[in-house]
């Protein structure tokens, strides 16, 4: 495992992808509270199966489990939208759809990391992280 990359949530992207690209359906990936809590909105909206906490030292480790074995992934395609070199921001009236409404974005609110369409029902707008269906 590498150590700390600068952005954090690209990281945990790109581990993802990878793993799809290859037909795995697990990846290990250092733990950051801001990884939790994107991967507990993917598992909450369904695109992943599963995830844990693992004690290691020096550092914790994230367990992801992609999908269960044998089973088709919900992610088609998963990408970063917010870039450390330009930030996008949105307000609640402006929240994109991903493909017609069958897929999702994270948004960065004042009340944490949740999908779109709660930022929406909630009247929050944020920093627009992740696009997946």
């Amino acid at each position: 495992m590498s150590i700390q990359s600068t952005d954090q949530i690209a990281d945990l992207l790109t581990r993802i992808r990878n793993a799809l690209m290859v037909g795995k359906n697990e990846v290990y990936l250092p733990t950051s509270k801001l990884k939790v809590s994107v991967v507990e909105a993917l598992k909450k909206a369904g695109y992943l199966a599963n995830f844990e906490l693992i004690d290691h030292a020096p550092r914790n480790v994230l367990h992801i489990t992609i999908t269960e074995e044998g089973k088709v992934p919900a992610i088609h395609e998963i990408e970063k939208v917010s870039k450390p070199g330009r930030r996008i921001y949105v307000a609640s009236s402006e929240v994109p759809k991903v493909k017609s409404g069958r897929g999702l974005v994270l948004i960065s609110t004042s009340k944490g990391i949740m999908t779109g369409r709660e930022a929406a029902k909630n009247r929050l707008g944020g920093e627009l992280l992740v696009k997946v269906w």
